[in-house]
């Protein structure tokens, strides 16, 4: 049975940004109409207990996958392993500054966003969203947070996108934002600025979905998939 709290009937475009920054929203909001300017307390983002957390990061892909995989937890400083991996993936929950500038939801402390990574991805894409997560836990404003990853990337202090760079998101437990909560079992893939029709996406009856990320600095193409990380079938994708 599909999770109550997902609703993948959500247009693409406003489900999109929490994981792809930027992409377009049909409902446009400033700092000024966000019912989250600002952070909130640190414990309002901390799950009750490290185990809670490392289930809910494996639910992101399939047992095949994530039960061998690094488990990221967060904590006061940042995030911490919680269990070592057999294989080359990396499990974790992403935050909500994990999202583009200019959504609302930025500073939503409910937001809940497992992910298994790739060997590449874990390499790069990770890179960016644990400074992006050093930075909030350190007080800093979103202005602040992202003139600094821009910085860290012009001296390549973030690497580049590897090739290959991945991720799964299969979750049915996710929060994505208080609009839309959940969407589609999918996969993400990270690659350097690329234009969408490179890979067919965004085209009626494609099942590619992308979106650009500018202060990343990649495209993210998203591919759902017909099931839920534990086997349970999905509503079949529509654009």
């Amino acid at each position: 049975m599909l999770n109550k709290h997902c609703n993948v009937g959500i247009a693409v475009a406003v489900l999109l940004p929490l994981f792809v920054p930027n992409a377009v929203r049909q409902a446009k909001a400033d700092t000024n109409q966000t019912p989250y300017p600002a952070m909130a307390p640190l414990n309002q983002y901390l799950m009750p207990d490290e185990s809670s957390e490392v289930g809910l990061a494996r639910s992101a892909a399939p047992k095949s996958i994530s039960d061998e995989a690094e488990v990221l937890v967060l904590g006061r400083d940042g995030y911490k392993t919680a269990v070592k991996g057999r294989n080359d993936f990396v499990c974790l929950v992403l935050r909500s500054w994990t999202a583009g500038s200019d959504d609302p939801d930025f500073w939503n402390p409910k937001i809940r966003s497992p992910i298994c990574l790739n060997a590449p991805a874990a390499r790069t894409y990770l890179a960016i969203m644990l400074m992006r997560t050093k930075l909030a836990l350190a007080g800093k404003s979103k202005k602040e947070i992202f003139e600094t990853i821009s910085v860290a990337l012009d001296k390549k202090e973030l690497p580049a996108m590897e090739s290959g760079a991945m991720c799964y998101m299969m979750s049915k437990q996710q929060y994505l934002s208080d609009r839309d909560q959940c969407w589609h079992p999918h996969l993400m893939f990270f690659v350097p600025q690329a234009a969408p029709e490179s890979w067919g996406a965004n085209l009626s009856g494609s099942p590619i979905v992308a979106a650009d990320d500018p202060e990343d600095r990649m495209t993210i193409f998203l591919v759902p998939v017909g099931h839920w990380s534990d086997g349970t079938a999905a509503p079949l994708f529509t654009d």
